[in-house]
């Protein structure tokens, strides 16, 4: 086990996997889970027996979503758990409903309802737009198990609770349908008070984005970034691209290394003109503080794919939203943001065309939109955007992170 440097009073331990060589292509995914689960478990289990023999002994154990083995540990050592839940509550309770022993709708032949989804406390939703794991025509369907191992552990343990990035005025239905069943806990929103990025960056950033912000009149930029983990065709970049230059609005775009594609680079640069000047429209950056970005009084829209993090920082920042979702909870993220909280619009898919992209002329459409140049339905999307933007600040996150602490002894 090596330690890594401890961070703002925090320690980090890492441990192997049990693939300390990498695995192969032509590995088994479930023989991949299944020694990643044994050695964790044996390695967390020391873990924590020498932290206590160090007079250190652990009062909480806090997981992710791939790590449900981890509450076996904590219940085998007689530790308080709480799974750290990072989608919306909505998302956990259609996994809840889809996965709990009763009345599960994902039953024994993986069959979910066609057409839409209806469940207690969330709006109405069409099978594309639940989380794409759940769809038949999943190519990841190895992660099912995942979801159903975390929903049937909770069901088992009374003692065991969920901790929600969200706050109760933005999914309060969602929360109190599964709240009858399961311990949740909101204590979202998880992100800087005060706008400032947290110095735990994916990638390395510059600041020169924030000197060309700088420059611009306030709410006049559109911001675009498709997260960590997303990386998009081609094409559908270029049609970004060129919905975005056709507007003649500023933009900032993060384009990550892994999706650099020196032909397109070099069109952009090409059609911006090339140099860095302040004055061309668009500004190409491989990363950012999106925090810092979106909190920028230049920054009137945000492009985005909506996953749940981009997702509440742009109702904590105020800024209105263009969703392009691409995989997981972020299909449903982008329909929660037109119809449940009209904080902004998705970019539709030309449903005749079979390469699911979004062309150029919705992007242009919905950008324009957002930035006060189509009247009465951006202004109103504006207006909401304020209102979550007052009430996530009036979230009681604090007060019940604190009372969560308190159950259990801290």
């Amino acid at each position: 086990m090596k330690t890594l440097p401890s961070h703002d009073g925090l320690s980090y331990a890492s441990f192997s996997d049990g693939f300390d060589n990498g695995t192969k292509p032509n590995d088994d995914f479930h023989h991949i889970v299944s020694e990643f689960k044994r050695v964790g478990f044996q390695t967390l289990t020391h873990l924590i027996q020498n932290l206590s023999k160090e007079g250190h002994p652990a009062d909480l154990l806090v997981y992710g979503l791939t790590l449900s083995w981890a509450a076996e540990v904590a219940r085998d050592m007689s530790i308080p758990s709480a799974f750290l839940c990072s989608q919306s509550a909505s998302a956990f309770a259609i996994y809840y409903h889809f996965f709990n022993t009763h009345q599960g709708i994902y039953n024994n032949n993986n069959n979910i309802p066609p057409s839409f989804v209806n469940l207690p406390g969330l709006l109405s939703f069409a099978q594309e737009d639940l989380p794409s794991f759940l769809l038949p025509t999943n190519p990841h369907a190895s992660f099912i198990p995942f979801f159903r191992e975390h929903i049937q552990i909770l069901e088992t343990d009374p003692n065991l609770c969920v901790l929600l990035n969200t706050f109760d005025a933005l999914e309060e239905e969602a929360i109190k349908n599964v709240a009858n069943n399961i311990n949740l806990i909101s204590i979202g929103p998880l992100v800087p008070s005060d706008n400032k990025p947290a110095g735990c960056d994916l990638f390395e950033a510059s600041k020169q984005y924030i000197e060309w912000l700088n420059t611009k009149p306030d709410r006049s930029v559109v911001c675009v970034s498709f997260g960590s983990l997303a990386v998009l065709q081609r094409k559908q970049m270029e049609e970004i691209f060129h919905g975005l230059v056709s507007t003649g609005i500023p933009f900032l775009w993060v384009i990550r290394s892994l999706e650099d594609d020196d032909e397109f680079m070099a069109m952009i640069i090409s059609e911006l003109d090339g140099d860095n000047n302040n004055n061309k429209q668009g500004l190409i950056v491989p990363w950012c503080s999106q925090v810092e970005v979106l909190s920028h009084q230049s920054v009137g829209c945000f492009v985005t794919h909506c996953g749940w993090n981009s997702t509440l920082e742009s109702l904590v920042a105020g800024v209105p939203v263009v969703g392009c979702p691409q995989f997981s909870d972020q299909l449903m993220n982008a329909k929660m943001v037109e119809d449940l909280w009209g904080t902004g619009i998705r970019a539709r898919v030309n449903r005749d065309e079979e390469d699911g992209i979004v062309k150029r002329e919705e992007i242009k459409r919905c950008v324009e939109i957002m930035m006060g140049l189509d009247g009465e339905k951006g202004e109103e999307i504006r207006k909401n955007a304020g209102k979550w933007r007052g009430l996530s600040l009036e979230a009681s996150s604090d007060v019940n992170l604190r009372a969560f602490m308190e159950l259990i002894g801290f």
